[in-house]
């Protein structure tokens, strides 16, 4: 069963196209056929879209179309009521007439959204705020290709683009192809709150909201955590429909917790939660789901990963995603909701989204100690660094060698300083990509993109330029990614209560310390909530999603024969290096499961994917 949600479609103002096969192209792409969606149909082009994941309206008297994917709500009375009555691409179009580009002030929500006014010859493609929805596009000649897959664009017959080999540099970089980049040559992908528009040009790309940032007047810390608790309480109730049996992700850690607490408490009866966990030390945090569920007395429910259930998942995952994917815990994430799936649970409400906009990894407070380097005056760094840096012997010294470390990473400024532990650092490049392959990338590219958005931020703080940063390249192009194509592919949907609008737009409001201070994250995020999770939760350091791949591997031969095979083609493809494939299976089997089983589940999932994708 699946619940895929698909959205796709093209515009040509120019030439008087409507082709069905082009269509049929673009959803064959993504495993459906011309009797899965809903079309219109014009003389200018085709838009097609899943129901009821989408809405489609016309306004014949105004020349205008619209589709719109996923669900937005509305602040407008007037607006929540056309939506209700004739579905949101309908308001969608009341807003476009009311406002043009302005309407998308009037949405909230995850969407995205298609609007096509024949007489002013525009397209406006927007996307929500936080990036739960997204939208890819081309531009041949005067013909506009979108969809909310790249690949389907990539198929649509007068595009036909290849997979990109920068794309798969910034795949092995970021582990995902961030955007604005998609796996294809000349297909891009918006990024949250951004929208285009097309009037036969190359679309212009703008970002119609950004997150302020105002600790100012904000109030008593006690009013700030009622707050915090009601807008969350708010935001579950959003999400949760009575009419659908509803349940929840619990990993133990707070985000997880605080999401199925607010569910039962909404729905009035025990929320049903799905927890995950690995026979392996170090991984496995079903101890902590039991404490959430235990405290509010949910109906919990518990699968143990193993590695027989990674060879069906490994080439699931690499067929069920538009680009690479090589994020590990997919495959956690799919079985998890597969459970969901199979107790009769059709929508399971996500945690995602509260480390980025309150302060939870704990990066933010291991980089702000590099920070304090750059504090002290410059006069004395020029003094210290040459005595430290050149200490004799120093590196048998062990507070001499770590403050050279200290120093080494702090002269590193951020953003480039959190790629400082990549792999593609640990060696030269040239010793781990073919040289035509280098030779035809752009490498410093990821870092690019990175420094884009740490310093497009609103604020001049560290702590949330950092979050910034986050918000584009761990959430919406990672987390949001990883959970919701494998929601589809165990045929439920998702919804994420903690990016709801309201509760994103609070986070702006309180200051940085409020969120990250002297090495403590989630400061108001987690006073607010004691007395709500139990004491151990709030207690919990971080551990994050974990997969015990890289140990498997070494015991489990099914499992290593899938490895093996799919290395040894890659290093065919005259990308990565064999010797450096090599390198990295020595040093797997030398007592760095862990660590290097990163890697190699990467690019076990590049080989996957270039196999079902060329």
């Amino acid at each position: 069963m699946t619940t895929r949600r698909v959205l796709c479609g093209w515009v040509n103002f120019d030439e008087r196209v409507a082709s069905h096969d082009a269509l049929a192209a673009m959803l064959a792409a993504e495993g459906l056929g011309l009797a899965d969606v809903q079309i219109q149909a014009s003389e200018i082009g085709m838009v097609a879209c899943t129901q009821p994941a989408c809405t489609s309206a016309t306004d014949l008297g105004a020349g205008c179309m619209a589709t719109v994917l996923g669900r937005p709500h509305w602040p407008s009375a007037a607006l929540r009521e056309r939506a209700a009555a004739e579905g949101h691409a309908a308001a969608a179009l009341v807003a476009w007439r009311n406002a043009g580009e302005d309407l998308l002030q009037e949405m909230r929500g995850n969407f995205a959204l298609i609007l096509i006014d024949t007489r002013t010859r525009r397209v406006l493609l927007a996307v929500d705020r936080t990036g739960i929805e997204r939208l890819c596009f081309a531009r041949v000649g005067s013909a506009l290709v979108f969809s909310n897959s790249a690949r389907a664009v990539a198929r649509h017959p007068v595009v036909l683009a290849p997979v990109s080999r920068q794309a798969l540099y910034e795949y092995l970089y970021c582990h995902m192809v961030p955007s604005p980049d998609t796996a294809f040559s000349g297909v891009e992908k918006l990024l949250p709150a951004e929208c285009a528009i097309f009037s036969g040009a190359a679309p212009v790309r703008r970002f119609y909201w950004q997150l302020a940032y105002d600790a100012r007047g904000i109030g008593e810390e006690a009013t700030l955590r009622q707050r915090f608790l009601a807008l969350t309480e708010q935001a579950v109730m959003r999400q949760y429909d009575p009419r659908q049996a509803t349940g929840a992700f619990l990993s133990g850690g707070t985000d997880s917790s605080t999401v199925s607490g607010m569910l039962g408490k909404v729905s009035g009866q025990a929320a049903r939660t799905f927890s995950i966990g690995f026979q392996a030390e170090g991984f496995d945090e079903l101890e902590y789901a039991r404490i959430t569920a235990r405290h509010f007395g949910a109906e919990s429910n518990e699968y143990y990963v193993t590695a027989d259930d990674l060879i069906e998942a490994m080439p699931l995952i690499a067929a069920a995603y538009d680009e690479p994917f090589g994020n590990a815990s997919a495959a956690p994430t799919y079985f998890c909701a597969k459970m969901a799936r199979e107790h009769g649970i059709g929508v399971v409400l996500a945690g995602d989204g509260g480390d980025e906009f309150f302060g939870g990894n704990e990066r933010y407070a291991k980089q702000g100690v590099f920070e304090h380097y750059h504090r002290a005056p410059l006069a004395l760094r020029k003094l210290l660094e040459p005595l430290v840096m050149n200490f004799p012997l120093g590196a048998s010294i062990t507070p001499v060698r770590k403050a050279q470390s200290y120093i080494r990473q702090a002269r590193i400024r951020l953003p480039d300083r959190m790629e400082t532990y990549n792999f593609l650092h640990r060696d030269p490049l040239q010793e781990i990509f073919e040289p035509d392959f280098l030779a035809a990338v752009d490498t410093e590219r990821p870092l690019e993109l990175a420094r884009e958005a740490y310093f497009r931020c609103a604020s001049p703080a560290m702590i949330e330029r950092m979050m910034h940063l986050d918000h584009k390249i761990t959430l919406a192009d990672n987390d949001l990614r990883k959970v919701t194509r494998m929601c589809e592919a165990a045929g439920v949907e998702v919804r994420f209560p903690l990016l709801d609008d309201d509760l994103v737009e609070f986070s702006g409001e309180l200051s940085p310390r409020q969120k990250v201070d002297k090495g403590r994250l989630r400061v108001l995020f987690k006073d607010a909530l004691r007395g709500f999770l139990p004491d151990a939760t709030i207690a919990k350091s971080k551990h994050g999603f974990g997969l015990p791949f890289g140990i498997w591997l070494n015991h489990h031969a099914p499992l290593k024969a899938l490895t093996d095979d799919a290395l040894d083609s890659l290093g065919k493809r005259g990308i990565v290096k064999p010797d450096y494939l090599a390198l990295l299976r020595r040093e797997h089997a030398t007592g760095h499961a862990s660590y290097y089983g990163v890697m190699i589940w990467v690019l076990v999932e590049l080989e996957l994917w270039l196999r079902a994708n060329t």
